[in-house]
């Protein structure tokens, strides 16, 4: 299939090119693409109206300036690609209230406070620390040890993996991340780590509740859905992510552990489901291997990581002697939570308050969260 873009001054056009009647890639064409060495893109943003034009709107809220949101969106890198209609008809949400939460923080060890605004429709979920606005794009991925950080002119923020795996599962499509810290001149923050889970961002969303964004005039959006149209492998060594086209969203995860018998070589499949998400997936634990971290600590407090971990931020096993502070909420939490941790990662594809966990089936073997960043740039067209 072709990929045709369209630009316009005041809006974004989505042209949707029936299969049947678009014409392959040329011979000369894929011979022009071989020698420039340009990947195609691995996925495609359907629009999921049956109309065959979507305008959007340039959106402002109230709270900021004009220009600020100008900037935020310029930030979001959007290609407007050929696609398939997929008629959900669903309309982008938001958060039907503030929530603000506070916990020790995983890597500095101190007390962090997050406050999530409801935003509105089109502009996707951001971070605002110290008036600095990141948006959790793939574009600002910086690797980190142990966790998915964030970076723009100096700012960081980190771990935010389960925080974004809770917006993205539970349908928070548009929302502003206030991250604050007690010492205001440091510029790096984190998302408190809680349980190790996304229990508690997921237990205050439905607490809070969500309801459909609107632009400044009070229009709804419709929510784009990215969709694989090609297979697409990433790998590190022995670990890899592959993704197939596929009708539905499906997660097939493993994980293999051999030196630890109570781990061993685990396995989980789901497809992605707010309510299943909310009971099977969000409350599993992160987890490490008690002799690895025992030799690893103090080089990670020395590098200012880890400083706020300990048994009630991770589920902790032993090669000998097994779990050190069960019980465990399932047999295969650790798989579980290789599967939150994806999802999170995996929203950072969103764009515009789109979707960022692509329709597709996903197969990922012992991944971490670098090699999820880099399975998201390949879908990004980056690498």
């Amino acid at each position: 299939m072709k990929f045709k873009s369209l630009k316009c001054t005041k809006m974004l056009v989505f042209i949707s090119l029936e299969k049947a009647g678009a014409e392959p890639e040329s011979e000369g064409a894929r011979k022009q693409r071989s020698k420039t060495g340009v990947k195609p893109p691995a996925v495609s943003f359907s629009d999921q109206n049956r109309a065959h034009v979507f305008k959007k709107r340039r959106r402002f809220p109230t709270e900021l300036s004009p220009e600020i949101h100008a900037s935020l969106l310029r930030s979001q890198r959007f290609q407007v690609l050929s696609s398939h209609l997929m008629e959900t008809r669903k309309l982008q949400q938001t958060i039907a209230g503030c929530i603000e939460r506070a916990g020790i923080t995983l890597h500095s060890g101190k007390v962090a406070r997050v406050k999530i605004w409801p935003e509105c429709a089109g502009i996707g979920r951001y971070f605002d620390f110290r008036s600095n606005f990141i948006h959790a794009s793939v574009d600002y991925v910086q690797e980190s040890p142990l966790c998915t950080m964030l970076c723009k002119d100096g700012y960081k923020v980190r771990t935010v993996e389960h925080l974004l795996s809770a917006l993205e599962a539970m349908g928070v499509d548009n929302c502003r991340i206030e991250v604050e810290i007690p010492d205001g001149e440091e510029s790096s923050v984190e998302v408190p780590i809680f349980d190790g889970s996304a229990k508690e961002w997921v237990g205050a969303i439905k607490q809070v509740g969500l309801k459909v964004a609107t632009d400044e005039t009070g229009n709804s959006c419709e929510k784009m859905i990215p969709f694989l149209i090609e297979p697409v492998l990433v790998h590190r060594n022995d670990s890899f992510i592959a993704a197939f086209p596929s009708p539905k969203a499906q997660i097939i995860y493993g994980i293999d552990f051999p030196q630890v018998p109570a781990i061993g070589c685990q396995w989980f499949s789901t497809t992605l489901d707010d309510s299943f998400y909310a009971q099977k997936i969000g409350p599993s634990r992160t987890f490490c291997i008690y002799e690895e971290s025992f030799y690893k600590v103090e080089k990670l407090r020395n590098l200012g990581l880890i400083k706020g971990g300990s048994v009630d931020s991770a589920i902790v096993c032993s090669e000998s002697e097994g779990w050190l502070n069960p019980p465990l909420r399932f047999p295969d939490e650790p798989c579980r939570h290789k599967v939150l941790d994806l999802i999170g990662d995996l929203s950072l594809f969103a764009q515009h308050g789109s979707q960022g966990f692509p329709v597709a089936q996903i197969v990922g073997y012992k991944g971490g969260h670098a090699l999820h960043a880099d399975f998201v740039r390949r879908l990004s067209g980056i690498s």
